[in-house]
Formats: structure tokens, C-alpha cells, sequence
């Protein structure tokens, strides 16, 4: 289980902090609930604590089934039937945990059941280690004929099949014990840095046009969109400035994170560290390689967009404070109620039953929507609570970004909703490969359907515009990140080290060559990649790009093949997690291996900018 999304790529993959520095928000969500009820996982905290000691006394059971994998199919079965209903158990449990720590992270007994939630999936590890090294004993034709014999085992295929195929990379039952129990403290390196970031920098406070804003995430994200040139270098030169004075400790956590990364990587005999973190799922090395590659050789039309920026801009020069404004303005607010019902509207494509669920799980108390102090920032969807429904945290604003931020998590609320109908506890969850094109997706369609009813220059200005950014923000500049990944972990599997500056050093070369010779790039700037959480992840950001380039397919398949190709793309989220996601894409009719999708995306890109000229001319 895996909260998926944060959705704050546009916003640069900043995680937001608490709004303390922003004015009073229109909170009009109409009838809609604006808070999730967490009772329907568990009645009290009492509760949760109780189905915690359960679980914990129910681990050692697990060891009864240590010897007898292989006795017989239906003490496969039986075996993988307990592990599989205690981890059932245990994914509401952290659900539980990481929501009511979300809500407020200064209460302290929160913040202590999650870690203590942590704990116990480490325990989880620690005493399931022996499964998959005796599995690799029992042998792949011994399983075939237990599968076979037995067809309650089917729906354990897929994850028997992938234990089979890492049998080169699972170690003996106490190296794996021992790389469980390593999950704990190496998870500590995030926690850090993230308790640095959000809570303990004495983030400064600026005054600008727009009002006296503290510089953490948040602000930074509401001031470097201010329409005031001045207002936004500011606050560039003063956020960035705030990680500088903290590079060292950002730059020892990263170095940690990587270093642990590869650790795990050599101890498991892959050869790096990207092959190690795609093999989970089977992705092949080409996909991210080709994306990275691709992407370079797409780099003039990115280039062309800062130049159609700044001339939107009306500005003798482009800077990098200068990306976030809008280029037009809209006079409309989109409330809570208001962003459901467009986002309703957009994804009828999908059909009757897709915009009927999102209706119904919507209008549930299934959200945490509006900021207050303390609460978690950013957005995500936490679907880890398969016998109940998922779970969605908004930090909602009127505005058009709020409104595409709740497409975006719906996107991802859906794909958890048709999983679940579709497919038994055991293969309903699914990668992030394929969960961002579910959250992708509703952003395409909610932005043509914004265009479509755009009456004005003004109003088809900023629509367009709102595409590029979100191709700029989610395949350009995450493509960017991962190449930065690929960089910082190639120098430590070279022998060299990692520090804030060369870290600083290597991220600023990269700004150099994707924002191109005509954008001025200050050069405290390039401490950008100590706000960056993601890098946090083992290789995460790449899939962010590669699934904005899946759902253009989608949409385009879906805008002109009808209900076959709906049904299509429908069937790639009811597949959830019962195949490598690269194989349901293909089923799909999209290969993530070739460069045609990056391609389609870039002139995509291209062609919207040729839109915007066309308007430019008006």
C-alpha cells in the first residue's frame, strides 16, 4: 500500500506545509462533506491500537507455515491465505495511521502511531522473510503443478510468478530478514529530511504586493505566481537561499538515501541501482532511458515555450521566476462543489458507470478537503483500505489548479474504486506506473472540456496554457528530476561522493540544458533539488512522465474510438496490479519501450504551442 500521487508536480514536487501565511479561503463545498470519516476504518483510536497488538501477536503464527510450501498445494494455499489476510489487516491499519497523522502533524500521538504502524510493517517483513527463499527451494515446477492442481492458488499467480522471476535476486531466509528489518531505520533518511523541510527551517518572511507571506512550500508556491516580476525574483532569491544555508544536511540525507538505495541494489547482485528499483515490477531499463532520451531530443519545443512565455508575458527577458504566473487571466473561482461538477462533466467520455462512481465516492465523506494549520500538504489518494474505499487529501483552493487537483486525485480514487470491483484483495493494488495514468487521464479531459466551453481569448489562452504547463510540469520537468536521479546515483556507483555542492553543481547543469541559453538561471537556484521529496523515492519521478505520455494515447484513443476504446483504457485500471504494468499497456495497445509515445506527447506539445501563436496573432 502506497499513498499515491502528492499531487503537486505542477507545483515543482514541492510538498506544501501548513497555510498559516495564507488569508481566509472560501471554503464553499455546498452539501459535500469536507472531511473524511475514519471511523469506518476503525470506531476509536483504542480500536486501532487494539487490531495493532492483534496483528502484532499474529506474526509469529505465520511461522508454522515455514517448512511446508512445498507439502502440498493446499498448504501453498493455505499458507499464502494467512499472510495474505494479516497484510489485508495491516494495510487499514496504516491507512488509519497515516491519515490521522496527516491531519494534524503536530499532534504528537499521531505522528507516534504512524511510526509505530511503520515499525510493524518492518516486523510484517521480518516475519514473512522466509517465504520467498523457500518458495525458490520448492522450485518453479513443484509451484506450476501445486497452480494447477489447485485452483484456489489462482489468484496468487502473479505474485508467485514474480518470486520465480527474481529468483536470482532473492537471498537466503536470514539476509532476507535481515534486509526487512534494514526498512526501518533506512526509512529514518526521508523522515529526516522531511522534518527539516516542513517543521524545524525558520522559514523567512517577505513582503510583497500581494500581501507578507512566510516562505515554506506553501507560500513559496502561492508567491512566485504573483503577478509582480519583483514580488516573484524575491522570492526565488529568498526560498532558495533558505535551502542553501541547509545544503550540507539536505545533501548528507540525499547522499544516506542513495547510498542506501545502492546497498540494497548490490546486496540483492543487480548491477545498479535503476535496475534494481524497476525490477519490482518488471520495467524494462529501455523505458526509462528511452524517456530520458527522447525527452533531450524534445528539448527546442520546450525551449520555444519559455521564449512564447516571456513574449506572453510581455517581458524583455525570460527568468526562472518568471515560469509560474499565469499568461492570461480567467475571472472565475472554482469551489469545492463547483470543481466536482466540471470534473463530472469532463469525464463523461469515460461512460455512465465511470462518472455514476466518481458521483457517488465523491459526494461521500471519502476527503480531507480545505488547509489548516498542521495538516499535510500537497494532495494524494491512499488506497490501502481495500475492504472500505480510499481515502483523498486535498489542500483545495478556488482556483483552477484546485479544481485540476481534484481530477487528478478522483483520477487515482477511480482507478482504486474499479480495481477493487474487479479484482480480489490479492492483485487490486497497483504500481505507480500505471496509477498516474488514471490521475493524468481526468487532467486531459478536464482541460479539453474547459476549452471547449472557452468563450474568450482571454479564456482559451489560459486553457492552452494550463496543457503546456501540465506537459511542462509533469513530462519535462520530471523527466529532468530523473535523469538528475540516474546522475546522482551513477556518481556513487563510480566511486565518488555526494555533497550539497556537487549535488548543487550537477542540478544546475541540468537547469541549464532543459530551460535552454535564453532563460536566466540565478545560480542559488540550483539548490532546487533539497526541496525536491521525491528523490526520496528509489526512481520514482520517472513514471510520472512516461504515464502523462500513456494518457495522451488514452485520451486520443478515446476521443475517436468510441466505446471500445473507453473500454480499453477501463480495463487497464480494473486490472489494478494482476500484471507487470508494462504488459497491460501493451495488452492496451501502447509499448512504454519505443519512443512513439514521448514523441506524441512532444508534438502534442508542439502542436498547442502553435495554438497559442494563433491566438498570439489575434
Amino acid at each position: 500500500m502506497s499513498q499515491i500521487s502528492r499531487r503537486d508536480v505542477l507545483a515543482g514536487s514541492i510538498l506544501l506545509s501548513a497555510m498559516t501565511a495564507m488569508p481566509a479561503l472560501a471554503q464553499s463545498g455546498g452539501d459535500l462533506a469536507t472531511t473524511w470519516d475514519l471511523t469506518e476504518l476503525y470506531p476509536s483510536d483504542a480500536a486501532w491500537t487494539a487490531e495493532r497488538q492483534a496483528i502484532a501477536d499474529a506474526l509469529p503464527g505465520l511461522a508454522k507455515y515455514k517448512g511446508h510450501l512445498g507439502d502440498s498445494p493446499a498448504a501453498l494455499q493455505g499458507a499464502m491465505q494467512a499472510i495474505s489476510d494479516l497484510n489485508r489487516r495491516y494495510q487499514r491499519l496504516a491507512t488509519y495511521a497515516s491519515l490521522k497523522a496527516d491531519e494534524d502533524t503536530g499532534v504528537a500521538v499521531n505522528q507516534e502511531r504512524d511510526q509505530l504502524s511503520t515499525a510493524l510493517g518492518s516486523q510484517f517483513g521480518e516475519a514473512t522473510a522466509w517465504v520467498d527463499p523457500e518458495l525458490l527451494t520448492v522450485g518453479a515446477d513443484k509451484i506450476n503443478s501445486f497452480m494447477a492442481a489447485d485452483k484456489g492458488l489462482g489468484k496468487f499467480r502473479f505474485a508467485l510468478d514474480n518470486v520465480l522471476r527474481r529468483a536470482p535476486h532473492t537471498l537466503g531466509e536470514e539476509a532476507e530478514k535481515v534486509l526487512a528489518a534494514a526498512s526501518n531505520p533506512i526509512g529514518g533518511i526521508q523522515s529526516i529530511r522531511g522534518q527539516l523541510a516542513n517543521s524545524d527551517i525558520p522559514w523567512p518572511e517577505v513582503d510583497l504586493t500581494i500581501g507578507k507571506i512566510r516562505l515554506d512550500a506553501q507560500g513559496f508556491t502561492r508567491a512566485r505566481t504573483s503577478p509582480d516580476r519583483n514580488d516573484r525574483k524575491l522570492s526565488f532569491d529568498r526560498y532558495f537561499s533558505t535551502y542553501e544555508t541547509y545544503k550540507g544536511t539536505f545533501g548528507a540525507a540525499l547522499a544516506g538515501q542513495v547510498n542506501a538505495n545502492i546497498f540494497e541494489a548490490r546486496s540483492r547482485h543487480y548491477p545498479t541501482a535503476l535496475a534494481s528499483a524497476l525490477s519490482p515490477y518488471n520495467v524494462p531499463e529501455a523505458v526509462y532511458r528511452t524517456l530520458v532520451a527522447e525527452t533531450n531530443a524534445g528539448l527546442p519545443v520546450l525551449h520555444r515555450y519559455f521564449d512564447v512565455r516571456r513574449r506572453l508575458l510581455k517581458l524583455p527577458d525570460m527568468r526562472y521566476s518568471d515560469i509560474y504566473p499565469d499568461v492570461a487571466k480567467i475571472d472565475r473561482k472554482f469551489t469545492l462543489a463547483e470543481s466536482r461538477a466540471q470534473t463530472l462533466e469532463a469525464v463523461k467520455p469515460l461512460g455512465p458507470e465511470y462518472v455514476e462512481l466518481l458521483g457517488k465516492s465523491s459526494g461521500a465523506k471519502w476527503m480531507h478537503v480545505y488547509p489548516q494549520k498542521g495538516k499535510r500538504s500537497g494532495a494524494y489518494m491512499n488506497p490501502g483500505a481495500y475492504d472500505v474505499h480510499p481515502y483523498v487529501l486535498l489542500n483545495h483552493t478556488d482556483d483552477y489548479n484546485g479544481m485540476s487537483t481534484f481530477a487528478h486525485e478522483w483520477g487515482h480514487g477511480m482507478h482504486s474504486v474499479l480495481a477493487a470491483k474487479a479484482q480480489p484483495f490479492e492483485t487490486a493494488d497497483y504500481p505507480i506506473f500505471t496509477a498516474e495514468i488514471a490521475s493524468t487521464m481526468n487532467e486531459q479531459l478536464l482541460s479539453r472540456h474547459m476549452l471547449q466551453g472557452a468563450k474568450t481569448r482571454a479564456e482559451k489562452l489560459f486553457y492552452l496554457d494550463a496543457v503546456l504547463e501540465s506537459f511542462r510540469g509533469t513530462f519535462f520537468r520530471q523527466t529532468m528530476f530523473a535523469e538528475f536521479e540516474l546522475m546522482i546515483h551513477d556518481a556513487v556507483e563510480r566511486g565518488e561522493a555526494l555533497s550539497g555542492d556537487n549535488l548543487t553543481e550537477m542540478y544546475r547543469g541540468l537547469l541549464t540544458k532543459y530551460h535552454g541559453p535564453n532563460v536566466i538561471i540565478e545560480p542559488v537556484y540550483a539548490h532546487e533539488w533539497a526541496a525536491v521529496p521525491h528523490f526520496y523515492y528509489n526512481f520514482y519521478v520517472y513514471q510520472y512522465a512516461t504515464s502523462i505520455a500513456a494518457s495522451v494515447f488514452f485520451d486520443q484513443q478515446v476521443l475517436t474510438g468510441g466505446a471500445k476504446a473507453r473500454d480499453t483504457y477501463l480495463n487497464v485500471l480494473r486490472s489494478g496490479g494482476s500484471d507487470y504494468p508494462v504488459e497491460i499497456l501493451k495488452r492496451a495497445g501502447l509499448d512504454m519501450t519505443s519512443p512513439a509515445p514521448y514523441r506524441a506527447l512532444i508534438a502534442k506539445f508542439g502542436d498547442t504551442l502553435d495554438q497559442v501563436e494563433a491566438l498570439m496573432k489575434t
